[in-house]
């Protein structure tokens, strides 16, 4: 059956239409409902009207459904481990009951603090002229150091970073430092809203007494009791690896590797407590074995992410310094042996009769390019560049299935002979 192919789209006021996800040949939308504020229940009546908007054209034209909730937002007091968190985490089973109730199974999260992802370019121009998301260690330690002004942020990084980091500060047009700490200060996606520098060292100093074990402890209680509400109405949580996989402004990150996932999947073993496998994420680390993590984790997989970074010279193997997002068959991330992998795992679920055979899968970010480039779109949201990694994707995989099916014919010749 290959995955499921689907778009994210960011509700009615997202440039890409739900008619371009339909042309683009993708059968499933992945959306969230961002009006609604972080740690109130979604309604039954709110999560209808979305899948009323999404499906409105279905009766003329193919059919489109909400596939995967992205995402359904982990409040900061049950990051923070609050009293208050137990009032946010009843909300949150209620929202999994009143999705499953309206027929969606599969709900993304992540449990990033503060920032759901990091990148210091939003238009880092390819060799072709398209445009990209890019991350320089250099320029976020600019605003780290220069801009925000963080308490002990000098810590962080090596003493060349520091030295350069100053210097080129000082070389900055007041544009530039402006367009940085935007970047930077970019609320949650599908939201023009931004944090104001004085607010958002607030929230850092808030995170002061939490380092990785207590942030670790606070994600495996929230999983311990919201999992096995999913689990009983049948829907599959999937948590989202951190974007970059390493910490951030003194902040811990404990979804980057392939031990803080296994410590995740061992804290509340069910098979509703899963992964966002996002090939991207995972893939900035060069000790990341993304085909080997598919075989490993295989029925926990609920949803995946597929695209590229490329990583360039400098930092270390779990911390590069730079890496910008490729062309969803080039850089770092060897996709033919994802999706090989992606490929085997249904199989497998189609062989053994447990779990979803068709894995949702979207094309994730996208370069900005051709007639998008004089658009306004979400920063790797734009419609052209995720079909143009779409249909590599796809083509990619038709490829695999035949050729497996291909040496499964051959071999079943060769035992007749």
């Amino acid at each position: 059956m290959g995955m499921l192919q689907t778009m994210r789209w960011f509700g009615p006021n997202d440039p890409v239409s739900l008619m371009d996800i339909r042309q683009a040949g993708c059968a499933g939308v992945v959306t969230a409902l961002h009006q609604i504020p972080v740690g109130e229940v979604w309604s039954v009546g709110e999560i209808e009207e979305r899948k009323r908007i999404i499906q409105a054209d279905n009766g003329q034209y193919s059919p489109l459904h909400w596939a995967v909730v992205e995402s359904l937002p982990v409040h900061e007091d049950i990051k923070k481990g609050r009293p208050g968190r137990a009032t946010y985490i009843e909300n949150y089973k209620q929202s999994i009951r009143n999705l499953a109730a309206c027929g969606i199974q599969t709900v993304c999260y992540n449990f990033m603090p503060v920032l759901d992802w990091s990148r210091t370019n939003l238009n880092y121009e390819m060799p072709d002229g398209s445009r990209a998301l890019k991350f320089v260690w250099a320029d976020f330690a600019v605003f780290d150091l220069c801009i925000l002004k963080r308490p002990g942020a000098e810590a962080d990084y090596e003493a060349e970073i520091v030295a350069s980091a100053y210097e080129k500060f000082t070389q900055m047009s007041p544009a530039r430092i402006e367009e940085l700490s935007a970047i930077v200060l970019l609320g949650l996606p599908g939201s023009e809203e931004r944090f104001t520098l004085e607010t958002f060292q607030g929230l850092l100093d808030e995170y002061a007494p939490i380092g990785d074990a207590e942030l670790r402890k606070n994600l495996y209680y929230f999983i311990q009791q919201v999992a096995p509400v999913a689990q009983e109405v049948g829907v599959n949580l999937c948590i989202h690896p951190d974007d970059p996989p390493f910490p951030l402004l003194g902040l811990p990150r404990v979804v980057s590797t392939e031990d803080d996932l296994a410590q995740l999947m061992a804290a509340c073993d069910v098979t509703a407590n899963g992964i966002t496998f996002c090939t991207g994420s995972l893939g900035v680390r060069a000790d990341n074995d993304l085909p080997g993590m598919i075989q490993r984790f295989g029925e926990r997989i609920h949803f995946i992410h597929l695209r590229t970074t490329k990583r360039e010279e400098g930092g270390t193997v779990a911390r590069p310094h730079n890496f910008y997002e490729a062309d969803h068959l080039a850089g770092d991330v060897d996709m033919y042996a994802v999706i090989k992998a992606i490929v085997l795992e249904q199989q497998r679920r189609t062989q053994s009769g447990v779990g979803v055979t068709s894995i949702p899968m979207r094309p994730d970010h996208g370069h900005q390019m051709l007639d998008d480039l004089h658009k306004k779109t979400y920063p790797g949201y734009s419609a052209i560049g995720r079909l143009r990694g779409l249909a590599e994707l796809r083509g990619l995989e038709f490829g695999i299935e035949r050729s497996l099916a291909e040496k499964e014919v051959f071999e079943l010749a060769e035992e007749r002979k």
